[in-house]
């Protein structure tokens, strides 16, 4: 499994599990977390979740997976924004410790900017890191601009990952955060890698052309596109076991020139700044 450095050096997997719209009904809990297990079987060990999909439920299934295996895992979680107050972040981070049946998460992060001030989410990530409730925080959908004020505030050069969309149908963060963010060195984690209409993702002639070179299926090559460059994780959700093996052989290809070439002429990157995507 290709790996990514934190900041403080520890390196996590290039290629992690998503969890969005998991434990959304509980007749699915035991499946998805089969999925999640057989997923960490083949090196996807780190495990995106976060308290706002499926109102927790999602945190639940993260949990089911993880029993007697929590040590092998890498777990991130995020906290919503309106919970991101000094006094907000450490009761939910307790909310989510409990639906993770864990005492760590591995890395927090603040789900997007809202109306509390970065310096009071930072100083309540530092003190979860203190109290050894967190290892790592982060955020998520946060912009160039945003990122700067975050290195601003005190404490804020502690970020360990920016969480954003980023597929070959969502390329705006090329024109600046990307590089603003391996500058300094601070990973980016690509959610929903293959978009949220996948099926016109993958319907692309270019995808399906390179995928038919190297033996791959047009979501290998959309995966392994994102992880290119070598300071992106890609965590894209799979709920069976087919995807699970599908997504985990991604990581295993190598695209050529060539083949980004072909990519860059059906979906060009950005020639101009352009606002963030989100989903």
């Amino acid at each position: 499994m290709r790996t990514v450095a934190l900041p403080g050096g520890e390196t996590v997997p290039a290629l992690g599990q998503g969890t969005w719209y998991m434990g959304e009904r509980r007749g699915d809990v035991a499946r998805q977390a089969d999925a999640l297990r057989l997923g960490i079987d083949l090196g996807m060990t780190l495990i995106d979740t976060a308290e706002m999909y499926a109102s927790g439920g999602a945190e639940h299934v993260v949990a089911t997976a993880s029993a007697r295996l929590r040590d092998r895992l890498f777990i991130v979680s995020k906290v919503l924004p309106q919970n991101a107050s000094r006094s907000g972040v450490p009761a939910a981070c307790e909310r989510s410790l409990k639906r993770l049946n864990t005492d760590r998460i591995d890395l927090y992060l603040l789900h997007w900017r809202g109306g509390h001030p970065l310096a009071e989410t930072v100083a309540a990530f530092g003190a979860l890191q203190a109290a050894g409730k967190i290892r790592y925080w982060g955020v998520s959908n946060l912009d160039t601009a945003d990122m700067r004020a975050l290195l601003g505030v005190p404490g804020g050069a502690g970020c360990a990952a920016d969480q954003v969309l980023y597929h070959p149908n969502s390329r705006g963060i090329e024109f600046d955060l990307l590089g603003w963010c391996a500058d300094h060195k601070v990973p980016v984690m690509a959610y929903s890698p293959l978009g949220h209409d996948v099926r016109r993702l993958l319907g692309s002639p270019a995808l399906r052309a390179v995928a038919a070179r190297h033996g791959a299926t047009p979501a290998q090559v959309a995966i392994a596109w994102g992880l290119r460059g070598g300071n992106v994780i890609s965590i894209p959700k799979a709920a069976d076991a087919a995807h699970v093996r599908e997504n985990a052989g991604a990581a295993e290809l190598n695209l050529m020139a060539e083949d980004l070439a072909a990519i860059d002429a059906a979906h060009p990157p950005p020639t101009r700044k352009v606002g963030l995507d989100l989903l």
